[in-house]
């Protein structure tokens, strides 16, 4: 399967490192696992390390002139290498070593296609960079992605760091009359939700942060919504990429105005 994809396109290339990674999640699910301490709270697993090394196989194999930089591995490659893949091999390792299936596997060429695999629902939710889709083994086919806020659901990341604050707290927006009256929180703590987003499972996805365009946890599911048409600024409500700080990710104009005028202010803005 490997060396058939060497004459893949990058989007197929995307789907099955991820698929390859998810497969590694998917199998050593309810085992013991050894933990890699990363300070501050933050821990790895010895399947996050399993996973990026079957994400890298198929991705070396085929591309092998490309750089990789792995959540787990760093910066991989040569150093002048024009491409460059940004993996995170299990987006949500606190819920997967408590026993939670609320995870995902994170695979997207720099400013080119991506993959968000779910291990557990097996779909894979793909962009080539122009059109965004869903693919399940389950159903045997692909669906194109279409944004809706009809569920009203939106995902509210609480993890530390909180680099907006005190202009921007997540708790603060959780707690604004505004927020329940149109909305319905959840707090999943993977960026999975950027997928589901996309997919019109969720109204938006809420995050602090720094600049996140180029974060191996975010970068794969920023494509996809965009390629989705969903709206995507900062929570300063700067475009991601130029400046701007966390994620605001809605799944229509409204939908993003209204959680920006609860947000208010333009945190972070000098």
């Amino acid at each position: 399967m490997i060396d058939s994809l060497a004459n893949s396109t990058d989007t197929e290339l995307a789907a099955a490192a991820a698929l390859a990674g998810a497969e590694v999640v998917r199998a050593r699910y309810g085992r013991l696992h050894s933990r890699i301490d990363k300070g501050a709270g933050d821990f790895a697993t010895d399947v996050d390390v399993a996973a990026e090394e079957a994400i890298l196989d198929v991705l070396r194999a085929a591309r092998p002139g490309d750089a990789v930089h792995g959540e787990e591995g760093g910066r991989q490659g040569a150093a002048g290498a024009e491409r460059e893949w940004l993996v995170d091999p299990l987006c949500g390792t606190l819920n997967y070593a408590s026993g939670a299936q609320l995870v995902a596997v994170n695979v997207v060429l720099r400013n080119g296609p991506a993959a968000v695999a779910d291990p557990f629902s097996g779909e894979v939710f793909l962009t080539d960079g122009e059109a965004a889709w869903v693919r399940s083994a389950a159903e045997g086919g692909e669906q194109r992605l279409a944004p809706t806020a009809d569920t009203r659901l939106v995902d509210v990341n609480l993890d530390p760091p909180f680099p907006g604050a005190p202009g921007f707290r997540a708790v603060d927006l959780l707690a604004h009359p505004g927020f329940v009256e149109n909305f319905r929180p959840r707090v999943v703590s993977t960026s999975l939700a950027l997928a589901w987003v996309a997919a019109g499972r969720r109204a938006a996805y809420v995050t602090d942060g720094g600049d996140l365009s180029g974060s191996v946890h975010f970068a794969a599911g920023i494509a996809l919504c965009r390629a989705a048409g969903c709206v995507v600024t900062g929570v300063d409500g700067r475009p991601v990429g130029s400046g701007g700080r966390g994620l605001v990710v809605a799944a229509d104009a409204r939908t993003h105005e209204l959680l920006m005028s609860m947000i208010g202010g333009r945190p972070g803005s000098d």
